[in-house]
Parts: structure tokens; sequence; C-alpha cells
């Protein structure tokens, strides 16, 4: 089915090419952050992908109060800054608040709304209220088809640049489980799919204050993914996964990135 393209930048979803989200889960430090983003950038550049880089500005959905959240709004939207101007890269964060849409959209090319707030109705308005391309992580305890209600939520605002993620569904305690199935339905809506290769491994609050998971499962279910027929693909990615601050049971090693990009590139391909 065909979809509406949504460009951000260089980067088309929805086209011919697949399309690549990666960084790090959380800002760190502005040095860590940039190194990633340029090693990110040359190795695009190298293998001829389309990528946005993603950062998190503050993580509020972390399991413990005791929990790494991040930089904070001001901080962590000046280090994006320097990303988005030093590499010119199209990048990406999440919000949590309306009052932060407006704000972080004066930086950033695509908001994102994480799973567990994508019913919050004043947060996915205020999002598609800047203009900017909107892309909503499915909730994990949403059926697929449910997201057509996101999807007009946006287009009320006057805002057709919609991306829609799948991150795995709830199942079990701390499981979680990714229907390829889904990937399709989503599609059907119209919209542009990208498929989250490393939450939809993750275990929520599986590491007692913190979530756990199987990130040496990740590359499998994106090679499913992009073999179902997806637009894109979400993964966090870090030079030390051992030493990250969030999500270290799940993010790729980046040494481990261009062999895998070349295989998704080269399955896209033959699926389209």
């Amino acid at each position: 089915m065909s979809v509406k393209q949504v460009k951000v930048g260089n980067v088309v979803f929805g086209g011919k090419r697949l399309a690549f989200i990666a960084g790090p889960c959380v800002i760190e430090s502005t040095k860590g952050t940039v190194d990633l983003a340029a090693r990110l950038v040359r190795l695009a550049e190298e293998l001829e992908v389309p990528l946005v880089f993603k950062a998190s500005f503050d993580k509020a959905n972390r399991t413990s109060v005791d929990s790494y959240r991040g930089p904070g709004l001001v901080e962590g939207l000046a280090v994006l800054q320097e990303v988005r101007d030093r590499f010119g890269v199209p990048v990406l964060t999440d919000i949590h608040e309306p009052d932060q849409a407006a704000i972080a959209a004066e930086v950033v090319d695509i908001l994102q709304i994480p799973a567990f707030l994508c019913r919050q109705t004043d947060l996915v308005v205020a999002a598609a209220e800047t203009g900017k391309a909107v892309n909503v992580k499915k909730g994990q305890f949403l059926a697929p088809e449910d997201m057509v209600n996101v999807i007009e939520k946006i287009r009320s605002a006057g805002n057709d640049k919609i991306i829609l993620t799948e991150r795995g569904a709830s199942f079990g305690y701390h499981n979680l489980v990714a229907d390829m199935r889904s990937l399709l339905i989503m599609r059907e809506l119209g919209v542009p799919v990208v498929f989250d290769a490393t939450h939809s491994v993750q275990r929520p609050g599986g590491a007692g204050k913190m979530s756990g998971g199987d990130g040496r499962w990740a590359p499998a279910l994106a090679r499913a993914a992009v073999a179902t027929g997806v637009d894109g693909v979400f993964m966090e990615t870090h030079v030390n996964p051992a030493e990250a601050l969030s999500d270290k049971a799940n993010a790729i090693p980046f040494k481990d990135l261009k062999r895998l990009w070349q295989t998704l590139g080269a399955i896209h391909g033959l699926v389209r």
C-alpha cells in the first residue's frame, strides 16, 4: 500500500530507501553525544543511507526515581543544536509535556511521542501544532489499528507529517512481543512505519530498578521487520553499551552497526 511520504531534511520516510533513526538512549554528555553523532554521520555517508540522529534530553519514563534521566530541556537541546549545526543531520528527540513541544521544535526536526504517552491528547496536539514531523511510538497496550485515532489527533491540528513506530506489545511480566503484523496494519493507515529494534527487546522494569532486555536479538528482529516491509528502523546505539546510563541491556554496539545496516539495506532492496 502507498503511504504519504514524510520528508525531513534529506531523509524521506515512505520513499524508496530505508531510513535509519539512531543514537544514544539519552544524552550523557556533550562530548559523548557529539562524538557518537560524528561516528554515525560518517557511517551513514560511507554507506549512503538516510540518517536521523536521535537522543533524549530527558527520560521521564524511567523505572526508578534513582535512574539517570538526562541533562534536561535547556542543556539537552543545546547539545542537539550543536549536533544539528555541526553535521547537518536531522535530529529527533522525545517530549513528555505539552509545553516542551514548541521549545523543542525550535531545535529538532522530529518530535517523538513516547509509547506510554501516545494517547495524551494535549501532548500529541501540541507536537502537531508546531508543524514539525511527529513520530509516535505505538503504546505497548494498544492494538495497531487503534493508532488511527492518534493520526486523527495530529491531522486535526493541520499536520500531516506523521510517522508511527512499533516497539512491541506487553506480554506477561516484563516481556514485550514484536508482532510483525502490526507493521503492516499500521502501514495500511497510510503513514510511514518504523520498527524500533532495541526497545522491542526491552524488558521494562525487568532488572529491578531499571529495565532489562535481550539486546542480542535486536538485529534479528530488525531483519524480520525490514523483510516484512517498513520504511525505517530505529535503534539505540552506544560505543560501549555496558557503560550506558540508560537501556544498556538493549543498545547495539556501534562497532556492529556497519554490517547490520548493510544487511538491512540489502533486505530492503529485495523487498521493495
